[in-house]
């Protein structure tokens, strides 16, 4: 498995449609401390389910939710809530046909009206133009000349913050401005005697900036990692697997909040233990659950989802499937103690923004036990700290994407003499594949000495 959505395929919180999953802030988002995506649709389920329409000829197919008639003087969808304040949304959008030069296909943000909104609109002129809307009186914040074309995917990304509005495009800030028109509303998906199709959309509302960086940019500095795990009582990674209690066979995901104690009971029966990204999660932890004691047996599905931060104790997996666990909405995700084996591909999947924490952690046979995604919609600078692991059999302890800052920090680590410690990629929008770029200690992105490192 190489790309993760970000859609998760079960309903957690709130569900809008059986595509898009929110987890829906009841009092807005301008002061929630959230640093996740709340909501998303990649339109991988084939409908629509959760927008309102307002126009146009609209349709799913192939995962992408696109609008037909050219004709259409003003059509849009909309989803979300009206109370959302600060946020912002992107989205992957294609022009599929220009009717004349200033015809559009655009996102839209705080949509609080059908015609009250501020919009970044790809134009049949080449530009993009980040407006805000009020009815036929338009006001540009700011424009800029990308080449827009039909037929070429763009990532469009709106940032609202107080009045400040900021509008990108493939990463590059096109438009900055200060508006008051409207301070909260929903997203939208918007086109004007336009053709165009969307994809990917995310609402976030991260403290940091997540970017779909551009073409080429200079590598940013990482943000100073932290050099120490919270502080646990686990014991260093013990060199015998433990023996379940007892089993228990699951026919549906378990979702979790607050703390889950399984016992060192062995739950199994989700998926066909292979690496099918179609397979759901045996459990799904929200914002602060804790899952202890449990051992993941196979068939294991894809393994845990953290939805929001964190914290795994004592969780063993026996026979890893797609993956052990992924990280999806957070700052901070703790793996204290347990093991895993038998991951043809990676352990740990870390979708989301912030730091993971790995401790006092066996990993046996597997390709990676920890891996930045390369390629999601959405891509933060992400970090991973490692303390007191053996890897037995294993190729990769971490892999992380050092051109959009990512770190791994490495202590205490006992491995095989071929186990190569830190491999460094360049990350690459959804789409596209990310490309090994070299590996190695180099104190600034891979953190670690000599005397941290145990070959056996």
């Amino acid at each position: 498995m190489r790309t993760r959505s970000a859609v998760p395929r079960r309903p957690l919180l709130l569900a809008v449609g059986a595509g898009a999953t929110a987890a829906l802030l009841a009092a807005g988002m301008g002061t929630s401390a959230f640093a996740a995506t709340v909501f998303s649709d990649n339109f991988d389920d084939g409908n629509y389910s959760g927008w309102s329409k307002s126009g146009g000829t609209w349709a799913v197919s192939g995962g992408v939710f696109s609008q037909s008639n050219a004709s259409s003087e003003l059509a849009r969808q909309f989803a979300g809530q009206t109370s959302w304040t600060d946020y912002q949304v992107q989205a992957r959008v294609r022009p599929d046909g220009f009717g004349s030069s200033s015809a559009l296909v655009g996102l839209a943000a705080r949509s609080s009206s059908s015609t009250k909104m501020y919009r970044l609109a790809l134009l049949g002129s080449g530009r993009a133009e980040l407006q805000a809307v009020n009815g036929s009186q338009i006001t540009a914040i700011g424009s800029a000349s990308v080449g827009a074309s039909a037929g070429t995917w763009y990532t469009l990304r709106i940032e609202a913050a107080g009045s400040t509005i900021r509008g990108f495009v493939n990463g590059t800030q096109i438009a900055s401005g200060s508006n008051g028109l409207v301070g909260a509303g929903r997203i939208g998906l918007v086109t004007a005697h336009a053709r165009g199709s969307f994809d990917d959309v995310a609402v976030d509302t991260s403290g940091s900036t997540p970017t779909t960086p551009p073409t080429s940019s200079p590598t940013p500095t990482p943000t100073t990692t932290p050099t120490t795990p919270p502080p646990t009582g686990t014991p260093p990674p013990s060199t015998s697997w433990p023996t379940p209690t007892s089993s228990v066979k699951v026919d549906a995901t378990t979702n979790v909040s607050g703390t889950f104690d399984g016992g060192m009971k062995r739950y199994y029966g989700i998926g066909d233990g292979g690496q099918s990204e179609s397979q759901d999660p045996m459990f799904v932890l929200s914002a602060g659950a804790t899952l202890r004691n449990v051992i993941i047996g196979a068939p294991a599905g894809d393994g845990v989802h953290c939805e929001g931060n964190c914290t795994l104790i004592n969780v063993w997996w026996e026979d890893v499937g797609e993956d052990a666990a992924t990280f999806r909405g957070g700052s901070t995700y703790t793996v204290d103690g347990g093991g895993a084996r038998a991951a043809s591909d990676k352990v740990f999947q870390h979708n989301g923004g912030g730091t993971v924490y790995i401790r006092n952690f066996r990993v046996e046979s597997s390709g990676k036990l920890y891996r930045a995604c390369g390629n999601c919609s959405t891509s933060y600078q992400r970090h991973v700290v490692m303390d007191n692991i053996t890897a037995v059999k294993t190729k990769v302890l971490a892999g992380i994407n050092t051109n959009w800052g990512d770190t791994a920090r490495f202590t205490r680590i006992t491995a095989d003499s071929g186990t190569r410690i830190c491999v460094k990629y360049k990350g690459v929008p959804k789409g596209s594949e990310p490309t090994e770029i070299g590996e190695g200690a180099d104190g600034v992105n891979c953190i670690y000495s000599p005397s941290d490192i145990t070959w056996r």
